[in-house]
């Protein structure tokens, strides 16, 4: 049989077959990636177990093994070199002992290998993990417990208690000393701009005085609040534990310090599925800690929503009218075909230029006018006139603009003329054919255009580093201070997260899992992100489907 190729490409369907093989490859690529990311992640909510290895100079070792491989032929003598030797990667932690979480050794090296029942992994503030046993509890230096064995059936409730009162004060040092502060810091701004309009020295002294009692008061009430937290904290200082290495070195751990203490390899299937579950609300909830390789990333997730939220509000609102005015309005002719090709080539300009463009324009020259407007009296402190997520914001939404440009220009062209001149001759002015039938009918592909600038914005990195994105931001954007969204405060990124902890940590190979499930919860969010647009992209496209269109 005659194959005719030329009919074949004639007819189309190859490209259709060549499409969906494309497609094919890029979901495969995307699962395995996706796949990878788990693996290299999972040891960060998974308890591994905990090995004990013998050395051959008698020396012991305690750990999880993260990594096996074949040893370099290099590091091997030439008799060797056609024998499969290979070494292990082990996380020893205690940090504090030894000033470094991992080694490697030979599987030569290794004259036995255990699991022993009470191994213990404490989870710390400071310093990593400490592996090991728990041979005491002391409550103000006496040993109210002894033994593995009884540690581990006793140690849950003095840990249970311990994290009551750290609540506690967590609770009295965020709500009530930081409302406190935060009434302080705005009276004494409020005496600063007494001192810069009123001339008169007897008005301003008067309203100063008045003032200042109003901040003696406060500043007693803060001092009763520190002496509470400062008796709670001699409470929890009580409370600690003795533990030995592996080599049997002991070091004395206030529990305080301790985020959690479990036995990886007394834990049965059910106790490692709620591990599990823990690590992941931890992760998503808790603060970051110990440089950012540690803890949640919940300011992370907060600003990267908040920033991507504002973003869509300013760039669909003035992508959404340029193209209406370049499609329904302006007279079409070389103006509008130059307007046309620079908004395609805006989209190629490299994102660092829009944010140089962000710190120049949004950042110095708006906020700074601003500040000299309406809070002189707070300079050389700016107010506005520094880097925050408005300005990250807006600065994403020049980025991203002439997507949602493109993508509206070309809803706007597939509405039939008909319709229009259809709601025309019925009387309805321009505006109001616009309004009530264009814009509907079109409103699902300007979704498309806020989906691709939503997807491009959640992953920008490089704008964010000069505008607004922090390492470590001490209060998040939003709080239950008035006015609630504190739109000129810095703020913490996923992208900019995994660049921080991956490429600028003290400590890289303890901060690979962090990395790695950082970047899922990103990609997740995007994902999220997306198909909540592309939801209600569908439920409007079947609201004003109809025969006509």
């Amino acid at each position: 049989m005659k194959i005719n190729f030329k009919q074949i490409f004639k007819s189309g369907d190859i490209f259709i077959w060549f499409t969906g093989m494309g497609l094919g490859i890029s979901l495969i690529m995307i699962s395995g990636l996706l796949v990878l990311i788990l693996v290299n992640g999972k040891n960060y909510f998974w308890p591994s177990e905990l090995v004990e290895l013998t050395l051959p100079d008698g020396r012991k070792q305690m750990g999880e093994i993260i990594a096996r491989e074949p040893v370099p032929l290099t590091n091997l003598p030439d008799s060797l070199k056609d024998a499969e030797i290979n070494r292990i990667q082990m996380k020893i932690g205690n940090r504090d002992l030894y000033g470094f979480d991992f080694i490697w050794l030979d599987e030569r090296e290794i004259r036995s290998t255990t699991t022993p029942s009470y191994a213990a992994a404490i989870e710390r503030f400071e310093f990593g993990n400490f592996y090991g046993y728990i041979n005491q509890i002391l409550v103000e230096g006496e040993v109210k417990v002894q033994g593995e064995k009884e540690v581990y059936q006793n140690l849950e409730r003095y840990l249970d208690y311990v994290s009551g009162v750290k609540s506690e004060i967590q609770s009295v040092e965020k709500s009530e000393i930081g409302k406190l502060n935060y009434e302080i810091e705005k009276l004494r701004l409020e005496i600063k701009k007494i001192e810069y309009y009123i001339k008169d020295p007897k008005e301003s002294e008067l309203k100063i005085s008045e003032i200042q009692k109003e901040i003696d008061l406060l500043n007693n009430n803060y001092a009763y609040l520190r002496t509470k937290v400062d008796s709670l904290n001699g409470l929890i200082s009580r409370y600690s534990i003795y533990c030995t290495d592996a080599s049997g070195t002991g070091r004395t751990l206030p529990l305080s310090s301790v985020v959690r203490v479990y036995h990886p390899n007394l834990m049965s299937f059910d106790e490692q599925i709620l591990f599990l579950f823990a690590k992941v609300g931890e992760f998503i909830f808790d603060e970051p800690r110990e440089s950012n390789t540690e803890g949640g990333v919940f300011p992370a997730i907060f600003g990267t929503v908040m920033m991507v939220l504002l973003m869509s509000i300013a760039v669909v609102p003035f992508g959404v009218l340029a193209a209406l005015y370049i499609r329904e309005y302006a007279k079409q002719g070389p103006l509008v075909r130059l307007v046309r090709i620079a908004v395609n080539n805006l989209a190629g300009v490299p994102s660092i230029v829009f944010g140089v463009f962000g710190l120049g324009f949004f950042i110095y020259f708006v906020g700074g006018t601003i500040d000299e407007l309406f809070y002189p009296e707070r300079l050389p402190n700016p107010t506005w006139g520094t880097c925050g997520i408005l300005w990250a914001s807006l600065t994403l939404s020049l980025l991203t603009m002439p997507v949602v440009i493109v993508a509206t220009e070309e809803a706007l062209a597939t509405i039939p003329r008909g319709v229009r001149e259809a709601a025309l001759a019925l009387g309805s002015t321009k505006w109001q054919v616009i309004r009530r039938v264009v814009l509907p009918a079109a409103t699902p592909g300007i979704l498309t255009g806020l989906i691709l600038a939503m997807a491009r914005a959640a992953g920008e990195v490089a704008p964010l580093m000069i505008t607004g994105v922090v390492k470590l931001a001490p209060s998040l954007p939003f709080d239950t201070i008035f006015p609630f969204f504190h739109l000129d405060r810095k703020f913490m990124h996923l992208g900019f997260h995994i660049y921080d902890v991956g490429f600028q940590s003290p400590n890289v190979e303890a901060a690979m899992p962090m990395v790695y499930t950082t970047t899922l919860l990103l990609i997740l969010i995007v994902i999220l992100l997306n198909i909540t647009a592309m939801v209600i992209r569908a439920k409007l496209r079947r609201k004003y489907k109809t025969a006509t269109f």
